[in-house]
């Protein structure tokens, strides 16, 4: 079976107790593993997929906690590193009444910086259809240099690569600027997600339409774009197509977005693509749309509980959040 590799960055994320920040109540911050491509690789596994994490850990006991933890999900280890030259970044969540996030990051030069060019091998790539990235790892120069050498290793080696935009401009040094960083790696993305902020800020003086025209026929095959619960819509040369999300009462939106990627990934990973039979899935809208309708509900479960790893479904979970609807 072929596996996916989710590269980048894990992490501490540390979430508050407080559902308002005008509360006078003591706020206390419980420990939960996160990171985005972290997320996506552990809600692949959980679903039964062959999912691998890539990137650096520190030795510190946030290292040793995050590294257990992905374990204890499922996902595959080996490809990690180690490092005790530097720290395990840390995130501070907020949430207000809706569910909705707010971050502080502790993230200079921390341990998810130091992965590099040398730390690829090869030998990752023989069974892997797919490799996912997003613009975390975009965010310090070394770092950004190893993301580019690693989608560009993929792509020699036959698999698909997959883009969450995932903007987090605060941790972003205060000049610069990510779309110049994160435009030149579309063309090598077969797969983009983005939300619609995230969409509107990449699209700049064009507009979303005329810039996802472009991006498609630049090398990207598919291009989704979400709107947390409003319709959804993804773009392949050929069509676009709209899907409206299940209604759920959001409890924390953390993992949502990546619960949703990863119940993608987990779908594709069942059809042991190759770039050639990806292009023809992409001319497939009733495949794509079941694919879809998966993902979103994987999302959905996401958003529906607290924390990130635990509110990652399974297939058990999923029937019966499904059932529940």
């Amino acid at each position: 079976m072929k596996h996916t590799i989710c590269f980048g960055e894990v992490l501490v994320d540390l979430l508050s107790n407080k559902l308002s920040q005008n509360s006078n109540e003591h706020e206390a911050f419980t420990k939960f593993a996160g990171g985005a491509p972290a997320n996506v690789s552990v809600a692949i596994a959980k679903l039964g997929g062959n999912a691998y994490f890539a990137g650096m850990l520190s030795t510190d006991s946030f290292g040793d906690f995050l590294h257990n933890a992905l374990k204890e999900q499922g996902v595959k280890t080996d490809f990690m590193r180690f490092t005790n030259q530097a720290k395990t970044a840390l995130a501070f969540v907020s949430l207000d009444n809706d569910g909705d996030r707010t971050f502080e990051f502790y993230r200079d030069n921390t341990a998810d910086l130091h992965f590099s060019n040398d730390d690829f091998s090869r030998e990752w790539f023989e069974q892997c259809d797919i490799f996912h990235i997003c613009s975390n790892t975009l965010t310090d120069k070394n770092i950004r240099n190893t993301t580019a050498y690693g989608v560009k290793f993929a792509k020699q080696n036959n698999s698909i690569v997959s883009f969450d935009i995932n903007l987090r401009l605060n941790l972003w040094p205060s000049d610069a600027n990510p779309r110049e960083h994160i435009l030149p790696l579309l063309k090598d993305c077969s797969i983009i997600k983005a939300s619609k902020e995230e969409l509107e800020y990449l699209a700049g003086e064009q507009s979303s339409d005329e810039f996802i025209a472009q991006t498609l026929n630049n090398g990207c095959e598919l291009f989704v774009v979400t709107d947390a619960g409003n319709p959804m819509h993804w773009y392949t040369k050929n069509a676009k197509q709209t899907l409206h999300p299940k209604k759920v009462t959001m409890v924390d939106a953390t993992a949502a977005g990546d619960a949703f990627v990863g119940g993608l990934l987990y779908q594709l990973g069942l059809q042991n693509l190759t770039p050639s039979s990806f292009s023809e899935l992409c001319n497939t809208p009733e495949i794509l749309t079941t694919i879809f309708e998966f993902a979103s509900l994987c999302g959905a479960h996401a958003a529906s509980y607290k924390g990130a790893f635990n509110s990652l479904p399974n297939q058990k979970s999923l029937h019966d959040f499904r059932s529940e609807l």
